[in-house]
């Protein structure tokens, strides 16, 4: 009988993966200014990008063809290993994001709690059926690379999305202003740069491709707006 290799190999990913959360500098900083009020959605992907590139990290220095039997990810252990760890990325993200929404809120004047979005279940069983199709994983490793700080990236998107949504069906007139962060962005980034009123907001807005770095930030719609910098309405 062949041996199971997952929950020994699951919980060195998770021992590690939650040592280096602990001692990320740049996790607790944020941390800090979510705990002083003074958090905006820039420390929310920052937050993210963060926690992605930490898991993906940890998955690429455990996870090779050599560990897998046959040197294949087959379905069984791919989903017990992505499905924990991405899940664990999103409750953490989200948590934060909603947290920092909440913030903004009470500093616009609004008296609404923070929603966290659902689990994006379908884009992980994506990825799941991705690396399962290759013989070797050598062969698809890339994807516990880039694509795991991606997803993780996503959930503030998704955060932003719901409670954009949620108070467009309130009444207000919340504002998203996406910006690109790259010294030469691509074509479709470019594109998609710019202030957009609820409801008229494309779908678009809340997307990305590997290795962007956009970033969404919040208007609750009236007169004022936040300065990301200064933290000041104006």
């Amino acid at each position: 009988m062949a041996t199971d290799i997952v929950p020994e190999l699951l919980e060195k990913i998770q021992r590690e993966f939650n040592t280096k959360i602990s001692r990320n500098k740049k996790i607790q900083r944020i941390q800090e200014m979510i705990d002083n009020g003074t958090a905006t959605y820039e420390q929310a992907y920052e937050f993210a990008q963060e926690v992605g590139q930490t898991l993906s990290s940890v998955l690429q220095a455990h996870i090779d063809s050599e560990v897998l039997p046959d040197g294949h990810m087959y379905f069984n252990i791919a989903d017990r290993i992505l499905n924990p760890t991405l899940q664990t990325n999103h409750v953490m993200v989200a948590t934060a994001s909603a947290e920092i929404q909440e913030l903004l809120n009470k500093q616009a004047g609004l008296g609404l709690k923070g929603i966290q979005p659902e689990l994006n279940q379908p884009r992980i069983k994506s990825i799941i059926e991705r690396i399962v199709q290759e013989e070797l994983f050598d062969d698809v490793s890339w994807i516990i690379g880039e694509p795991i700080v991606n997803f993780t990236q996503s959930v503030v998107d998704d955060t932003l999305k719901a409670n954009v949504d949620f108070q467009g069906k309130s009444g207000l007139h919340p504002k998203l202003i996406r910006v690109a962060h790259a010294s030469d962005p691509c074509d479709w980034c470019q594109q998609m740069e710019g202030t957009y009123k609820y409801p008229n907001v494309p779908a678009g807005v809340f997307g990305r491709h590997d290795r962007c770095r956009c970033t969404v930030e919040y208007d609750p719609g009236d007169v004022r707006r936040q300065n990301v910098w200064t933290k000041e309405w104006r």
